[in-house]
């Protein structure tokens, strides 16, 4: 299935691109926003493109390709020098590529590796924080990041199992979730999260958007989970407060019905903008 983006009708209005502007993308993956704001910035608006691992083809001059995780967004501006910055995007969920074709584990609907890596060259692994991590461990981040009521049984069934025989795949995960009758969805989240330290990453970078973003610049972000979302309304809130920020979505844009029709993934996206004021 070929990756589509999401919100893209919004994205557009609310990065509102213009021509010779330049963007960022911090999550580019297949590049879908990206070769939308590319043709309304034309002819010589460039868009800096960040992610774990880039998978789109260098083909057009104005897109600047960068392999780094997005938490080093200040460091990768100059280190490019990538000035005069009118907008950046951030779209937090995950590409159809990951789920579909990276064989790591990321779906509880393939036997796979519990690898979860967005980044191949991460130490860390599902397969490691399930095998190694202690009982309390495994449970918080089931219940932090998964928000899953049954944290506690699913960590203790997690360390029964271990010991009987090393976790290696996805389908063995998903008959522990299985058999106290809960999807797999959460302690997936969980894991995926735990793994990539997305939400230690997410608040990194906020305030680095700030930074970079020239005065009236604007910070596009859609999260799709409620931690992320969370992350992204009190940080709006808070620089709204120092004078920082303006609000442009006093609620989250959600996507239209006939979006979610078409694009079922998209069903639980949350679009929040902001404009930089000084």
């Amino acid at each position: 299935m070929a990756h589509i983006p999401v919100l893209q009708k919004e994205v557009l209005e609310f990065l509102d691109p213009k021509p010779n502007e330049n963007f960022i993308d911090c999550t580019i993956g297949e590049g879908g926003h990206n070769s939308a704001i590319l043709e309304r910035t034309k002819p010589r608006g460039k868009v800096l493109g960040v992610d774990w691992e880039i998978r789109l083809k260098r083909g057009d001059k104005r897109l600047v390709l960068v392999q780094d995780n997005f938490a080093n967004l200040k460091e990768i501006v100059d280190r490019y020098k990538f000035r005069k910055i009118h907008g950046i995007l951030f779209d937090l969920g995950m590409s159809s590529w990951h789920l579909e074709e990276s064989g790591r584990g990321f779906s509880f609907k393939r036997a796979e590796p519990l690898d979860m890596r967005f980044n191949p060259e991460n130490p860390l692994t599902a397969e490691k924080i399930l095998n190694y991590w202690s009982r309390p461990e495994i449970e918080r981040v089931l219940r932090e990041y998964g928000e899953e009521r049954k944290a506690g049984k699913i960590a203790q069934r997690v360390v029964e199992q271990r010991a009987a025989s090393h976790l290696k795949t996805t389908s063995q995960l998903v008959k522990i979730t299985d058999s106290f009758g809960v999807s797999p969805q959460r302690t997936f989240q969980a894991l995926r999260i735990a793994v990539n330290d997305e939400l230690n990453n997410l608040k990194k970078v906020l305030p680095q958007s700030i930074d970079v973003l020239r005065k009236g610049g604007r910070l596009v972000v859609i999260s799709f989970h409620s931690l992320e979302d969370r992350i992204v309304k009190n940080f709006f809130k808070d620089s709204f407060q120092k004078g920082q920020l303006k609000i442009l979505t006093k609620k989250p844009i959600l996507p239209k019905a006939e979006e979610v029709k078409n694009n079922p993934r998209s069903r639980s996206a949350k679009l929040r903008a902001a404009v930089k004021i000084v």
